[in-house]
């Protein structure tokens, strides 16, 4: 039985982990993915790993087909994710609902859990927002980093309690257990990214990976997107 290799950041994980029983149905295959930061999805790929497709951000999509590394012209985007912040559930939601709401609510939280700061793209937005609000210094130990979103919200769950904040992209907040989305971040301090998958260059499975690319991207599975927390 043939093995599709799939590297994809986070945000796309609902949405490739829904599709997957039918697609492994219908092609006689196993989809094999690999879920975490978008820059360490790429890191991989660049260090040789086989895969055949990957879900990233539009922008690293978009430089690693100019680098070779990606078929020319097999790019298709699933849609577009917000970044957002999350509370435990059941906990009182926070005001995010601009600027100075979003500033007071960070600085009263005990913890703020985040996926990483350097290699993920709403860690990399995460660490910007921070700055531009004067609290990188002020909630640097109170910050608990992990290497995606989904780990990081899952960690937050884990720890329970009052006064925890997650903050990652919408997508990840809405498929982990025990954390609820409060909102968006405020105007002027969001993130919107389209995720966008293509095909690999070195593809052991070209073929299929195309048609998981065009399974992910086509109109049979826009509702499952949205559910997901992608804006199409």
């Amino acid at each position: 039985m043939m093995e599709l290799q799939l590297f994809s950041g986070g945000a796309a994980q609902a949405v490739v982990n829904g599709l997957r029983p039918s697609f492994e149905a219908a092609h006689a295959c196993t989809v094999a993915p690999t879920f975490g930061a978008v820059g360490t999805m790429r890191d991989k790929l660049l260090a040789g790993a086989p895969c055949d497709l990957l879900v990233l951000s539009q922008v690293l999509i978009d430089q690693l087909t100019q680098q070779g590394h990606l078929v020319a012209g097999s790019a298709r985007p699933l849609g577009r994710v917000e970044t957002g912040v999350a509370v435990l559930a059941g906990n009182a939601p926070v005001d995010v609902s601009d600027g100075d709401a979003l500033r007071a609510a960070l600085l009263a939280c005990k913890g703020l859990y985040v996926p990483h700061l350097t290699q993920s793209t709403a860690g990399i937005h995460i660490a910007g927002v921070l700055n531009k609000l004067g609290l990188t210094d002020t909630l640097a130990d109170r910050i608990h980093e992990y290497p995606n979103g989904n780990a990081a919200m899952t960690a937050m769950a884990k720890a329970g309690g009052q006064g925890l904040l997650g903050c990652t992209q919408v997508t990840e907040i809405r498929y982990t257990p025990g954390v609820t989305l409060v909102g968006d971040l405020p105007s002027g301090y969001g993130l919107s990214t389209v995720y966008t998958a293509a095909v690999c260059t070195h593809a052991a499975a070209p073929a299929l990976a195309a048609q998981f690319v065009q399974a992910l991207s086509e109109p049979a599975s826009a509702s499952l997107r949205k559910e997901s927390g992608f804006s199409l």
